[in-house]
């Protein structure tokens, strides 16, 4: 049985001519974007700010996690011309903060690993003074594909871990909560800002989600975002509740207690909301302290 969704999810966000725009140049290049693929509450004001999430190595996903709007599938090759268009498009918008994910491509034996470094090397061309965001999957858990990710050097490293380990089994399939945290431990190691995003209201109880926190703390991240799930069609994962607002703010509280610098909440929140922002409070913070 499905429960209603609450009146803080509802915002009237008009179509502007700059997210016209930014849809046209998309459609133009032939890229796909995250927000649109999986149906993102925020793509329209992201759009109308002239952002958005690209979305590499093609529209399925050879996993089928449960909270997740990404066609799962027979994956397409890789196009070899879509790191370049990528960094076109980026430098078409003038970004000052890409963002890059893709779907998670099990089928390559790196996992999709040189796509998205050759992916970074073509957006830092054209767009030398934009940071870059990297949002991957866990590649396998393979430290050599890994590495091939870092040499990039991306300025963010962020890879999600979803969920609190006791619904991984249920909710991502495929996924191991161990090789997750792995991925963000060996990125911190290796100096990179590391991030990771949470859904809450999948059924997770407040001690599991405080061992979720002490775990990335352990692991090194420095950002984490924090949001409510959304069932994006009733054959996914039901949502078990919807927290409010005020909640979040408790729950990032929370995570600040183990000393992770930023921590992005509340309802609407997704992992590359205010990603710009958060990087250049870290950066700040690590300058301060001189780390």
């Amino acid at each position: 049985m499905s429960i209603t969704k609450p009146k803080w999810f509802v915002r009237e966000i008009r179509s502007t001519e700059d997210g016209k725009v930014v849809r046209r140049l998309l459609d133009s290049l032939e890229l796909n974007t995250v927000c649109r693929e999986a149906n993102c509450p925020n793509r329209n004001l992201c759009y109308n700010d002239g952002t958005a999430t690209f979305l590499i190595m093609g529209k399925h996903c050879t996993r089928g996690c449960r909270f997740c709007n990404i066609e799962h599938g027979e994956p397409e090759p890789l196009d070899p011309t879509e790191p370049k268009r990528l960094a076109e498009a980026a430098a078409g918008m003038t970004l000052e903060h890409v963002v890059i994910t893709s779907v998670t491509r099990d089928d390559l034996a790196d996992g999709g690993a040189g796509h998205f470094a050759e992916t970074v090397e073509s957006v830092r061309r054209a767009l030398p003074s934009a940071s870059i965001e990297v949002l991957i999957p866990d590649l396998g858990g393979s430290a050599e594909a890994l590495e091939v990710v870092l040499r990039s050097a991306p300025d963010i490293m962020n890879h999600n871990i979803e969920t609190v380990e006791e619904l991984y089994p249920a909710v991502r399939l495929g996924a191991d909560y161990g090789r997750s945290l792995g991925v963000l431990e060996r990125s911190s190691k290796s100096g990179f800002i590391t991030k990771s995003g949470m859904m809450l209201g999948l059924g997770e109880d407040y001690g599991q989600i405080e061992r979720a926190f002490e775990d990335l703390a352990d692991a090194g991240i420095n950002i984490l975002t924090l949001g409510q799930y959304l069932a994006p069609t009733k054959n996914h994962f039901p949502v078990k509740r919807y927290l409010p607002p005020e909640e979040f703010d408790s729950i990032a509280v929370m995570a600040r207690k183990y000393g992770i610098e930023e921590v992005v909440a509340g309802p609407l929140v997704r992992s590359s909301f205010r990603a710009k922002e958060a990087f250049g409070k870290v950066l700040e913070i690590k300058r301060l302290t001189n780390v």
